[in-house]
């Protein structure tokens, strides 16, 4: 996973100094996935994972006040018979100098890294603002 992770993103990351090897690369997702903290800003906000459902704008709202970018949010949609969503992926943006940045700004450039977390599916799509909204505890 680590080899395909660095192949697909690292490669192309490794172009900035403070990303050019795999040991910098990896060590620098981990800071920033610590340094953004998803379920502690969500649980301030009062959304935590559980088997309640809440409102897709409610959890973009939280998470813009709280970074002041927008992130790009990715779900499943409704199973069979079911009528909410699933957060499947998180996604924050950052610039080259590893600020954060709107992920709507950089849409179609590659000059930004991304730090997400996401259940392993390939089935995401853009969140439907309408649908109620599953958060489950998979997603970090």
């Amino acid at each position: 996973y680590r080899k395909h992770e660095w192949d697909k993103h690292g490669t192309c990351a490794a172009t900035l100094e403070v990303l050019n090897s795999q040991k910098k690369y990896f060590g620098k997702a981990i800071e920033l996935y610590q340094h953004v903290d998803l379920n502690g800003c969500l649980l301030k906000s009062g959304i935590k994972p559980s088997s309640s459902y809440y409102k897709m704008t409610a959890i973009k709202e939280a998470l813009t006040r709280f970074y002041g970018v927008t992130p790009k949010i990715q779900c499943l949609p409704p199973e069979e018979g079911e009528t909410a969503q699933t957060i499947g992926q998180i996604e924050f943006c950052f610039t080259k100098e590893l600020q954060l940045v709107n992920c709507t700004a950089l849409e179609g450039r590659s000059s930004l890294v991304q730090a997400h977390s996401k259940l392993g599916t390939s089935e995401l799509s853009v969140c439907n603002d309408t649908l109620p909204t599953y958060y489950p505890s998979e997603v970090q």
